[in-house]
């Protein structure tokens, strides 16, 4: 049986200052996922903080990054949204978690619930929330997209990895089912 080298055993290649194998990984391409998945959480959580610290600037509101993103997405290409709509968007299935937040943003008078009936209930932002989304934008594009303006080819960098990220998304999607069909009983 033929072994994989691991990263270390390269030749050519600097010996790491640290051991980079994780339980998860011990193979260079393992090894290489998995520092990638390791980056994603970290990038998931700052981006999180991020949204939540954004909102927080133009309006008095303690919101995760979750619920920040309901409320832009609420406000895209200016149409309303039914629940449906926003799990599909935000690639969620928690559908107890979404009506949570959109309570919350409703009682923060960000978000109004129009209709009725299963199939009739959508969201709209209101005037306030439009105020807010507006400010939010535009404290993004001085603090965040001006810093990232700066960076080389950063336009070809992101197209890149927003086309991988969705590859890794639909990836991800497959084998959670796939898991799902495995679980212990």
């Amino acid at each position: 049986m033929k072994q994989e080298k691991t990263a270390r055993d390269l030749p050519g290649k600097p010996r790491p200052e640290f051991d980079q194998r994780w339980h998860l990984a011990q193979k260079t391409g393992e090894i290489e996922f998995t520092e990638t998945e390791f980056a994603l959480m970290r990038t998931y959580e700052g981006f999180a903080r991020w949204q939540s610290e954004c909102l927080a600037s133009v309006v008095d509101l303690a919101a995760s990054g979750a619920e920040n993103a309901i409320l832009h997405i609420i406000r895209m290409n200016e149409r309303p949204k039914t629940i449906k709509d926003l799990a599909r968007l935000t690639n969620r299935d928690d559908v107890p978690n979404i009506q949570y937040s959109l309570r919350k943003l409703i009682n923060a008078g960000l978000v109004v619930r129009k209709g009725s009936g299963r199939s009739g209930v959508t969201y709209e932002v209101t005037e306030e929330g439009r105020r807010v989304t507006d400010d939010y934008g535009a404290l993004r594009q001085r603090l965040l997209i001006d810093a990232i303006e700066s960076l080389p080819d950063i336009r070809q960098r992101l197209r890149e990895a927003t086309r991988t990220l969705n590859l890794l998304s639909g990836i991800y999607e497959e084998v959670a089912r796939v898991a799902a069909t495995h679980r212990r009983g």
